[in-house]
């Protein structure tokens, strides 16, 4: 859609729009509305992020015996609208960054806002096999971090081949009775040394040159659906978890060739702070996070945008200044 088919009005300027919920975003938009800035935040017709497909939170700070995924992502929500944030579950189509007022487009409208905090989040790779979404939070699961925990004893898959699939492999065996890394070839993309830590671990055992073809099981995963890549022959590997290991795609398409981006697709930011390359324009939570890709650590950096958001729009005049030091040394400090 080009600018002259969005709706163009005298729309005010809001101090602040948020771009994407889950963690990030809900506590952006709390800290932003007790900071008297009255944010807008665009949820999207999805929202809540990736806990909105994890059962059972059991490492999140004052839940003592835990929290579902989409109960504590309901009340990050309704924490944010009772500070009287404005919450809308739509998706935004375009972002212009550039200038003293950003906008941002949603269905042919233009919202206008002196600052931008950008908390789309990142997306896990999935394999994209029967059984895989199905079963999605009841054994199939893209965080070992997360949900290992939940599979004491018992015998699980990891799949993948790079430095991510040995780290989750290794990291489960402190859980499970054993697991079994599946990867596609018979060499391996990640680094020799975690290849080796993985392979000394008498917990881990290794199937190459397969593919998983199904995720089998009703209401929980019970086995593996194995394809050789070189006979094409079918094998089932009897698991009741599977940890998809095959990488993260960040959700930066909107803001590509505005604020730098690192080689993998995330925002880059100034130092520890959430300051990106625009002036005014902020990013927080899985956007920026290729290490943690924690709830928890989401929610920080969410706090850390609205703080930076509110202090950067407190030292800009009256009228608009699009001069900003902070940020035009953001990247690579």
């Amino acid at each position: 859609m080009t600018n002259t088919d969005t709706e163009h009005t005298d729309a005010p300027i809001h101090d602040v729009i948020i771009v994407g919920s889950g963690p990030a975003g809900y506590t952006a938009a709390v800290y932003a509305a007790r900071a008297e800035l009255s944010p807008v935040l665009f949820e999207g017709t999805q929202f809540g992020g990736a806990l909105m497909t994890t059962t059972e939170v059991e490492n999140y700070p004052g839940f003592r015996e835990g929290i579902q995924g989409p109960d504590l992502m309901d009340q990050m929500r309704e924490q944010a609208l009772r500070f009287n944030a404005d919450l809308r579950m739509e998706d935004v189509d375009a972002l212009r960054l550039e200038g003293p007022v950003k906008e941002v487009e949603v269905a042919g409208e233009v919202h206008r806002a002196r600052a931008v905090i950008l908390a789309m989040g990142a997306a896990a790779r999935y394999l994209g096999v029967p059984g895989e979404q199905e079963l999605l939070g009841r054994g199939v699961s893209a965080c070992a971090t997360c949900d290992g925990f939940f599979f004491k004893d018992q015998d699980i898959a990891v799949i993948g081949g790079g430095d991510s699939a040995m780290e989750e492999a290794t990291f489960l065996t402190k859980f499970a009775r054993s697991v079994t890394l599946v990867h596609r070839r018979e060499e391996f993309r990640s680094s020799k040394i975690m290849l080796e830590r993985a392979r000394a671990n008498e917990k881990i055992r290794f199937v190459t040159n397969a593919t998983v073809g199904k995720v089998l099981g009703e209401n929980s995963v019970t086995g593996l659906e194995l394809v050789d890549t070189v006979t094409g022959e079918t094998s089932t590997l009897e698991v009741t978890g599977m940890f998809v290991a095959i990488g993260h795609d960040p959700r930066s398409e909107l803001v590509r060739g505005q604020v730098d981006l690192d080689d993998a697709g995330y925002v880059q930011v100034a130092g520890r702070s959430t300051y990106t390359s625009l002036p005014g324009v902020f990013a927080c939570g899985d956007l920026v996070d290729h290490t943690y890709r924690q709830a928890i650590t989401a929610a920080g950096s969410g706090c850390a945008a609205a703080i930076d958001t509110e202090r950067w729009l407190a030292d800009q005049p009256d009228g608009i200044d699009d001069a900003d030091p902070v940020a035009a040394t953001a990247v690579g400090v």
